[in-house]
C-alpha cells in the first residue's frame, strides 16, 4: 500500500563559523554514548563507528551551514511508525541538494539520522563486512559526528524537539543537517 500524508515543510538556516559551531556544539563523548545505544550502531555505513577519524573528517572548513526542517503534518495524531514515511520526502530533498553542494563548491555534507535512503532497508552491506554500495551518496548525521542536534535546534533556531506519546507522532518533527565548506557565504532558500 502506498499512503502519503500532507504536510508543510519550512527550512531555516544560520551560518556560523565552523570552530565556533564546533566547541559549541560538539558533545563527542556523550553523544557517543547515545550513538552505542542505538541499535543501527556499526550496522549501517551512515553510523559510527567510522574508519575515519571525525576531527580530521570535520577540520579545515571555515564555515559551518546548519539547516533544520520543521515538518508539520495536516492531519494531527498520526502513528508514530508512520513518521519515516512522512521524513522521506524531505531528507530525499535536502540530501540530494547537499551532494549537489558538495559537488559544485566542495564540502562536507551532514545528513540526517536514521535509516539510509540508498539501500532496501535491512540491506546495507556493513554487518557483512562488505563495502558500501553507495559511497557517493551516504553521509553521516551530525549526531554521528558528535553534534547535539537538540540544543542546535533549540539554540540556533528556536525549535524544540519533539517526541512522540502513546504511539503518535508529536504535531511536527525536525530534521537537522550541515554542511562545512570554505565557499564564503551561502543562500539556503528553502
Amino acid at each position: 500500500m502506498n499512503f502519503s500524508y500532507r504536510y508543510r515543510a519550512e527550512d531555516s538556516a544560520v551560518e556560523l563559523p565552523a570552530a565556533d559551531y564546533i566547541a559549541r556544539f560538539r558533545d563527542a563523548q556523550r553523544i557517543a554514548e547515545y550513538c552505542r545505544a542505538c541499535p543501527s550502531y556499526g550496522s549501517s555505513w551512515g553510523c559510527p563507528p567510522f574508519g575515519f577519524s571525525v576531527e580530521e573528517y570535520l577540520s579545515g572548513y571555515v564555515t559551518a551551514l546548519v539547516v533544520a526542517t520543521k515538518i508539520v503534518p495536516e492531519q494531527e495524531g498520526l502513528p508514530l511508525s508512520e513518521a519515516g514515511r512522512l521524513m522521506r520526502p524531505e531528507r530525499k530533498r535536502i540530501e540530494a541538494r547537499l551532494l549537489d553542494m558538495e559537488r559544485r563548491i566542495g564540502g562536507r555534507s551532514f545528513a540526517y539520522v536514521g535509516t539510509c535512503l540508498h539501500c532496501p532497508e535491512g540491506s546495507c552491506t556493513r554487518p557483512d563486512g562488505n563495502p558500501c554500495r553507495h559511497p557517493d551518496r551516504v553521509r553521516p548525521s551530525l549526531e554521528a559526528c558528535g553534534f547535539d542536534v537538540g540544543r542546535t535546534a533549540r539554540e540556533l533556531f528556536g525549535i524544540e524537539l519533539k517526541w512522540g506519546v502513546e504511539g503518535r507522532m508529536p504535531e511536527y518533527l525536525t530534521l537537522v543537517c550541515g554542511f562545512f565548506h570554505n565557499a564564503g557565504h551561502i543562500v539556503w532558500n528553502g
